[in-house]
């Protein structure tokens, strides 16, 4: 599994122009899941990524949680996250796992999120989606596991 994690001041997530879900200050998660991922992963990268230190505190240094700011989650799955561009210039998708194991996969971890205390807003699983973003920092953490 692979996590592009990006701290935004909001975001939001809209299917044929209808808004879905979006969310405050937090993160916005895009998820990649491979076809190697077996789901032992799951459970770290969502401590991790609650858990992870990168809001400012009083003396703007790093050292506030999602936790400790009350901040949300916006999770979108994300299967282009294991494309390949090796070869060619159009990206092969081989390494993505496909979308039945992705789909639930990706359910897994928005659990694993709640167990871990915040509830996710999800984007549509295998739907195109706009999503809306405004950077803060911009602050941007790569987790993979």
């Amino acid at each position: 599994m692979k996590l592009v994690i990006q701290r935004v001041k909001h975001a939001k997530v809209e299917v044929d122009g209808k808004k879905i879900s979006k969310i405050g200050k937090g993160l916005l998660i895009l998820v990649g899941i491979s076809k190697e991922d077996n789901g032992t992963q799951i459970e770290w990268l969502a401590k991790k990524a609650v858990e992870l230190r990168i809001f400012e505190d009083e003396q703007d240094k790093m050292n506030l949680s999602l936790k400790d700011i009350d901040g949300e989650i916006l999770l979108v799955s994300q299967f282009t996250l294991y494309g390949s561009c090796k070869k060619g210039r159009r990206p092969d998708f081989l390494d993505a796992a496909q979308p039945d194991k992705a789909e639930k996969m990706y359910l897994k971890f928005a659990e694993a999120l709640k167990m871990n205390g915040i509830i996710p807003k999800l984007g549509k699983f295998g739907k195109h989606m706009d999503i809306t973003l405004l950077n803060d920092g911009p602050v941007t953490m790569i987790l993979e596991r």
